[in-house]
């Protein structure tokens, strides 16, 4: 059975946010907010699926399996990856205002990475050897990071890649079992220029099996004092998603031998398209440890085709 009413809570285990085709579907309007969206279509061998944008920009992004996205004129050939925690994937941005064909000859799974918008931008391939990976803290905060649309420095700086998007700001992360991300505790739930930004942020979940067993995690959220006041300590599974409208997020916890993969999904009301955070006052000093311990031996759990990973003290 599929249902489009508001979800009750901010984590949405799976199952529960199914709508017709899609295995997840979160829209702003499910999630009491005014951006961020994401889908999960599931296609059997030899299925497709049409889409209509409306008034959000898209991206198609692999979990697993390739497919093949038509849109604008254009027929683009995504070769996707066995799992998230196989490889990096190529992807095809979407319009909004616009129509897309979805088709896969084997079958997979394709999460669809959506914001409210208002500029609309060509459709267009990114392809798996440009996606910048990047290593995030050290020791057990260590975890990967698939910059496949991440935005720019605020006030027009480089990084180490951008996707240019007009609100979506999407990134993969993968943290090796045992070991915390999304830590220090972080928050982007207020507009203030040059040091925080405010963006609605989605979860998406994977837990990779180990000897036959299906694995968990843990994600934390805590009020900040800003929005809804989000509280949330949640034991999440594959497929499993939390909604973060606000609010302090860190630590996402991979129980030993479980790798943890997820997916967020951001977007806001600000003009600038950019990802400012500002750290828990109470455990940011976590960071000034870092340098002096290794980054992860068993990271990355794998890299771009062609390039090599990019070291990031956040």
């Amino acid at each position: 059975m599929t249902t489009t009413d508001p979800f009750p809570g901010f984590h949405v285990q799976a199952g529960k946010a199914a709508d017709g085709p899609y295995a997840v579907d979160i829209t702003p309007e499910r999630a009491g907010w005014g951006y961020s969206s994401l889908r999960v279509l599931e296609l059997p061998p030899g299925g497709s699926h049409s889409l209509a944008t409306g008034d959000s920009e898209w991206i198609v992004l692999p979990l697993s399996g390739g497919c093949t996205v038509i849109a604008e004129g254009e027929a683009f050939e995504l070769h996707g990856r066995e799992s998230v925690f196989s490889g990096v994937s190529d992807f095809v941005y979407l319009p909004r205002d616009s129509h897309a064909q979805i088709a896969s000859g084997a079958g997979g799974r394709f999460a669809l990475t959506g914001a409210r918008c208002e500029r609309r931008l060509p459709a267009r391939y990114g392809p798996a050897s440009a996606v910048p990976v990047e290593l995030r803290g050290s020791g057990n905060c260590s975890r990967q990071v698939n910059n496949f649309a991440a935005a720019a420095p605020a006030g027009g700086g480089k990084s180490g890649g951008s996707f240019e998007c007009d609100k979506l700001i999407a990134v993969e992360v993968l943290t090796p079992g045992g070991n915390w991300s999304s830590y220090p505790p972080h928050k982007h739930d207020q507009c203030r220029p040059g040091e925080e930004s405010e963006l609605e942020e989605i979860y998406y979940f994977e837990i990779a099996e180990a000897h036959g067993n299906e694995g968990i995690g843990y994600q934390r959220v805590s009020p900040s004092g800003h929005g809804r006041g989000t509280d949330v300590l949640a034991e999440v599974r594959s497929g499993d998603t939390v909604l973060i409208p606000d609010g302090w997020h860190g630590p996402s916890i991979a129980a030993p031998g479980h790798d943890m993969y997820y997916l967020n999904v951001m977007a806001g009301p600000e003009e600038e398209r950019a990802w400012l955070i500002c750290d828990h006052p109470d455990h940011g000093w976590i960071r000034s440890t870092w340098p002096d311990q290794p980054v992860d031996p068993r990271l990355p759990l794998y890299q771009a085709p062609d390039s090599a990973p990019a070291g990031d003290p956040r």
